[in-house]
């Protein structure tokens, strides 16, 4: 365990002018998201809500609390912080690159978009009451079972985070379903471009903050991939499992799957170095190190899972076969 704690213990070169570019970063990020929102996206669910309840269901109640099953199944291989960045991340709402791993395979994109947007609407309150509620009780668990895990206490203020939230996410949202309302044809013209834009701004900035941490990532591999693995491995199948459980279509699962485990990291880590949120004499190493590999592993699974999926199709009983 010493050797794990030593990772709570790593200073991150991330300076507060790389938390300004991460904030726009996401900020436009989703405002690229956004541009392909419409009003009448609602209007399906309303239509057919089935699997759009079972797909927010899945993301923003189960996958915190089974995050926090699995915290207390490998306690022993975790520290604190570790914990609470699962949280964090288990408490986002869905990656900006879910709609098109959804259509990569071959999944249900318009219910991948309407999940998008209810997800993103959701998660200014969601994200913030989550992992107030989940943060805690990791916690106090860490602390019940050694009082001297958390030397200084960590203290989690939902309404700073529900402030970053709806600055991030909620204004690009409503900025971006205004533009493609009332400018559809000039938003077909840019959302493309914006969107691939946004993606490189966004990736841009996640290598170069590793590779000014390229020292501490190689130290901390060997701790968090596999955690992470599982943990990402259980937020898709048990989206996928609750999908065949409620008798979804196959491409709808695949989507309903896609959704819950592709999560917006990028929003964790702009949480986890406001200032307003954590003190910066907190050490968050191990919290911020897991959303960071989580942001990089989601599109190494879910490009892998997309392109088994992609040659899958399904006859009119649900019989999977197998192209050629």
């Amino acid at each position: 365990m010493d050797s794990l704690h030593a990772l709570d213990e790593i200073r991150l070169n991330f300076s507060p002018n790389n938390l300004y570019a991460l904030n726009i970063a996401i900020a436009f990020v989703m405002f690229g998201v956004a541009l392909e929102i419409k009003l009448e996206h609602f209007g399906k669910l309303l239509k057919n809500p089935m699997s759009a309840f079972i797909g927010v269901f899945s993301q923003f109640l189960m996958l915190p609390f089974l995050t926090f099953l699995l915290i207390l199944l490998l306690r022993n291989y975790l520290t604190p912080t570790m914990a609470l960045g699962m949280i964090l991340v288990s408490a986002c709402p869905g990656g900006n690159i879910s709609n098109f791993i959804s259509s990569l395979a071959k999944g249900n994109v318009a219910l991948s978009i309407s999940l998008t947007a209810i997800a993103t609407l959701g998660a200014i309150f969601f994200t913030p009451l989550n992992f107030a509620f989940w943060g805690k009780m990791t916690i106090n668990f860490f602390s019940s079972q050694d009082p001297a895990m958390i030397l200084r206490p960590i203290h989690i203020d939902p309404y700073q985070m529900f402030q970053t939230v709806i600055i991030i996410l909620g204004i690009p949202l409503i900025l971006g379903i205004f533009i493609n309302t009332k400018f559809s044809k000039l938003t077909s013209l840019v959302v493309k471009p914006i969107k691939q834009i946004s993606i490189l701004l966004f990736a841009a900035i996640v290598i170069i903050a590793l590779v000014k941490n390229f020292d501490y990532f190689i130290i901390a591999i060997g701790y968090i991939f596999l955690i992470v693995l599982v943990h990402n491995a259980m937020a898709l199948g048990s989206g996928y499992f609750l999908g065949y459980v409620a008798r979804r279509p196959m491409v709808d699962r695949k989507t309903i799957a896609i959704e819950t485990g592709i999560q917006n990291s990028g929003l964790a880590l702009v949480l986890i170095f406001n200032p307003n949120i954590f003190s910066p004499d907190l050490e968050l190493g191990g919290m911020a190190i897991i959303a960071a590999w989580w942001g990089i592993w989601h599109i190494i699974a879910g490009l892998t899972i997309a392109g088994i999926w992609s040659r899958v199709s399904i006859s009119s009983k649900e019989n999977i076969k197998v192209k050629g």
